[in-house]
C-alpha cells in the first residue's frame, strides 16, 4: 500500500442481509452468513491500489450482520463543486473525465464495476486530484444480492439497469442472482455527471424517484439525448458553448443502447500529456527488480536528522492503520462515539462515513519516536532493536513474553520498519531474516516473512499460473469435503471466497505433486499459510510446496505407514521426556499410539 502522508481515512458501515436460521444448504451446512460472504470478497479490494481509487485498507464484522469498512477518504468531491451552482471549465471537465477513466479502467482490469459513480463518490484530493470511493460496494456485495440497499443513485443509473430492476433472490439456497451490470453502466454515469458539471447544477431536482426513472427510460425515444436534457433543464445555451470535445465526449457516455455505448480508453488529447502511466510496484517474490526506480537522497546522512519530519507519515497505510488498532483503536467504537452507529429503523441503515483521526491518545506516543528508528542499519553487528527516544523501554519490552510483545505499539513498530527493510533486502539479507525471526516477528509481516525463511524465491505467480487447476481429478470430491468441514473456526476461511481459493491452492499441490497424494490433513497444513497470505494464493501454495519437504518429508506417499510409526515413536519418547508420569501410565493402560492415530 502506498504510504499515510496526508492521507485521511474514513469508516463506514453497512449491514448486510440477514439470512433464516432453519435453513441448510445443498452440503447439510447452515448457510454462510452474507456478511461473512462480504468479507472474504472484501480481500482482494485491499490489493488495489491506483492514484485514482480511494486505498481500501480493513473490514470488521460486528453483531447483527453488520459491517465496518477503512478505506481512505477526501474531505471533498465533486458535490461541493456542484453546490457552487456554477459551471466547471472545460479544461477541467476534461481532466475530471480523464481521470475518472483512468480509474474505471483499471478497476475494469480486475473485473470490477462502479456501479454506484456520483458526485459524492467521486473526491478530490488536495491537490485537485480525482479518487474513486466506494468502487468495491458492488463487488463485495455480490452485485448487490448480499444487502438489502440498492447499489447506486437512481439519478446516475444506466437505463439497462433501471430496465433490469432491482431482483433478490427467492431461495436462499440457490445462487440466482440478477445480470451484473458492466463498465458500460458506468460511462453512463459518468455522462450524467459531466453534464451536471457543464450545467453547474443536478438533474432531475425537481422530479420524484419514480419519475426520474421513467425519464431515463424514456430517453431510449429520441435521438439526441444531450440536447433533450439540456433543453429539459433549460441550459441549451450553455451545451451549445461547449467544446466540439467535450460534446463528443457526453454523446459518447450518454448513448441509450448498451451495445453501442463503446468502452474507450481515457485519452482526450488535451490532457493525456499531463500524466504519466501508472506502474504498480514490483513484489518481493517478483521476475522484475524491485529496485529499478529507487531514489535516494542527495546526503543520506541527513535522511533521519530533520526533528520536524513526521517519520511515521512515510509508513504505509496498512502499517499505520495496525499500529493504530494496536494502540486501542477501534472502528466501530468511533463510529458509536460519532453516534453514527445507534438504535435505527432499517430505512435508516445505508453507508454512512466517518473521519478517522489516527492520531488519538493512545496512539501519541509513536509521535515521540525518533528518525533512527525509521532508518535501522542492517549491519550484521547491529543491536536486534533500532534506536529511539524511548529505547530503555524498548529494552525492557524486548524480555517480556510474547503475547506482550506483539501487543506493544512501540515495539511492534520498531519490528515492522526493520523487519520491512530486510524484507527488501531479501534474498541477500536472509541469514539476518533468520536471526531476527527467532526473537519473533512482527505479526503484520509474518506471511512474506515464513515465505523467505522457507527459502521461497522467483516468479511464483508464473509457476503457479502455469498448473492446471481445472481439470477434474480424484482428489476432487475429498477435498470438497473437507474444507467446509474443517474450516468453519475461522470467518475468512470459512467464506466461500476462501473455500475457493483453499480448492485451487491444494488442487495446485496435488497436480504439481504426481508423486504425492492427498491426505486428510494436508487442508489444515494449508490453512495457515492460506490465511496468511489470503490475496495471493500463488505465495499461499509456494510456502505450503516448501514446507512439506522440508518438515513433513515423505509425509504424503501412497503409503506412509512407515513415516508414520516414525512420527509415533518420536511422539512417544517426547511425552516419556517432558512428562514422565504420563508416559508410565499410558504404558500401563496398554496405549497404542497407532491405534489412537
Amino acid at each position: 500500500m502506498f504510504p499515510l502522508k496526508d492521507t485521511v481515512m474514513g469508516a463506514s458501515t453497512f449491514f448486510a442481509s440477514s439470512l433464516p436460521h432453519d435453513v441448510c444448504g445443498s452440503n447439510g451446512l447452515p448457510l454462510t452468513p452474507n456478511s461473512i460472504k462480504i468479507l472474504g470478497r472484501f480481500q482482494i479490494l485491499k490489493t488495489i491500489t491506483h492514484p485514482r481509487l480511494c486505498q481500501y485498507v480493513d473490514i470488521t464484522r460486528g453483531k447483527h450482520e453488520r459491517l465496518v469498512v477503512a478505506a481512505e477518504h477526501c474531505e471533498k468531491s465533486l458535490e461541493d463543486l456542484l453546490r457552487e451552482r456554477k459551471p466547471v471549465s472545460s479544461s477541467w471537465i476534461l481532466c475530471i473525465a480523464y481521470e475518472v477513466l483512468q480509474g474505471l479502467q483499471y478497476m475494469n482490469k480486475h473485473g470490477m464495476v462502479h456501479r454506484a459513480l456520483s458526485p459524492c463518490n467521486i473526491h478530490l484530493d488536495r491537490k485537485g486530484h480525482v479518487k474513486l470511493a466506494k468502487f468495491g460496494l458492488y463487488h463485495m456485495t455480490a452485485q448487490g444480492v448480499d444487502v438489502d440497499f440498492p447499489i447506486g443513485y437512481p439519478s446516475y443509473l444506466a437505463p439497462e439497469v433501471i430496465a433490469q430492476g432491482i431482483g433478490k433472490p427467492s431461495d436462499h439456497t440457490q445462487c440466482e442472482k440478477p445480470l451484473p451490470s458492466g463498465p458500460k453502466s458506468d460511462l453512463w454515469s459518468l455522462g450524467i455527471i459531466l453534464f451536471e458539471l457543464c450545467m453547474g447544477r443536478k438533474l432531475f431536482q425537481s422530479l420524484e424517484i419514480a419519475e426520474r426513472l421513467k425519464f431515463i427510460l424514456m430517453l431510449g425515444c429520441v435521438d439526441d439525448i444531450v440536447t433533450v436534457l439540456a433543453e429539459e433543464h433549460g441550459c441549451l445555451d450553455i451545451i451549445k458553448d461547449l467544446s466540439e470535445n467535450i460534446i463528443a465526449l457526453l454523446k459518447k457516455c450518454l448513448t441509450f443502447q448498451p451495445s453501442k455505448r463503446q468502452v474507450f480508453s481515457p485519452r482526450p488529447c488535451e490532457v493525456s500529456s499531463l500524466y504519466s502511466p501508472f506502474h504498480k510496484p514490483a513484489g518481493l517474490f517478483s521476475s522484475s527488480p524491485r529496485c529499478a526506480n529507487l531514489t535516494l537522497p542527495e546526503d543520506i546522512s541527513q535522511l533521519c536528522k530533520d526533528e520536524d519530519n513526521d517519520y511515521l507519515a512515510e509508513r504505509s497505510v496498512e502499517e499505520v492503520y495496525y499500529l493504530w488498532c494496536l494502540a486501542g483503536g477501534d472502528l466501530e467504537k468511533e463510529l458509536v462515539n460519532k453516534e453514527i452507529i445507534r438504535s435505527k429503523t432499517p430505512v435508516c441503515t445505508l453507508p454512512n462515513i466517518l473521519i478517522m483521526n489516527y492520531f488519538s491518545s493512545s496512539f501519541q506516543r509513536l509521535k515521540d519516536v525518533g528518525g533512527e528508528a525509521f532508518y535501522p542499519l542492517l549491519e550484521d553487528d547491529q543491536p536486534a532493536l533500532p534506536h529511539s527516544n524511548s529505547s530503555n523501554e524498548l529494552s525492557a519490552a524486548a524480555t517480556l513474553p510474547l503475547i506482550i510483545r506483539e501487543r506493544d505499539t512501540e515495539y511492534q513498530l520498531n519490528r515492522i520498519v526493520l523487519f520491512d527493510r530486510l524484507l527488501k533486502a531479501y534474498p541477500y539479507k536472509k541469514n539476518q531474516i533468520w536471526k531476527e525471526a527467532r526473537i519473533d516477528i512482527p505479526p503484520l509481516l509474518r506471511g512474506i516473512t515464513w515465505a523467505a525463511l522457507l527459502g521461497v524465491e522467483g516468479a511464483i505467480e508464473a509457476k503457479y499460473d502455469a498448473i492446471d487447476k481445472d481439470t477434474p481429478i480424484p482428489t476432487d470430491r475429498q477435498i470438497e469435503v473437507d474444507i467446509p468441514r474443517c474450516h468453519q473456526y475461522d470467518e475468512l476461511l470459512s467464506s466461500p471466497e476462501g473455500h475457493a481459493k483453499f480448492r485451487r491452492v491444494l488442487k495446485a499441490w496435488v497436480v504439481s505433486h504426481p508423486n504425492l497424494v492427498y491426505w486428510q490433513g494436508l487442508d489444515s497444513l494449508c490453512a495457515p499459510f492460506l490465511y496468511l497470505n489470503f490475496n495471493n494464493e500463488a505465495l499461499a501454495y509456494a510456502c505450503m510446496s516448501a514446507f512439506i519437504p522440508k518438515y513433513l518429508y515423505n509425509f504424503f506417499l501412497k503409503d506412509n505407514s512407515h513415516v508414520i510409526q516414525e512420527y509415533l515413536t518420536v511422539f512417544s519418547q517426547m511425552i516419556a521426556f517432558h512428562d514422565p508420569e504420563l508416559s508410565n501410565h499410558l504404558n500401563e493402560i496398554g496405549f497404542i499410539p497407532d491405534v489412537s492415530a
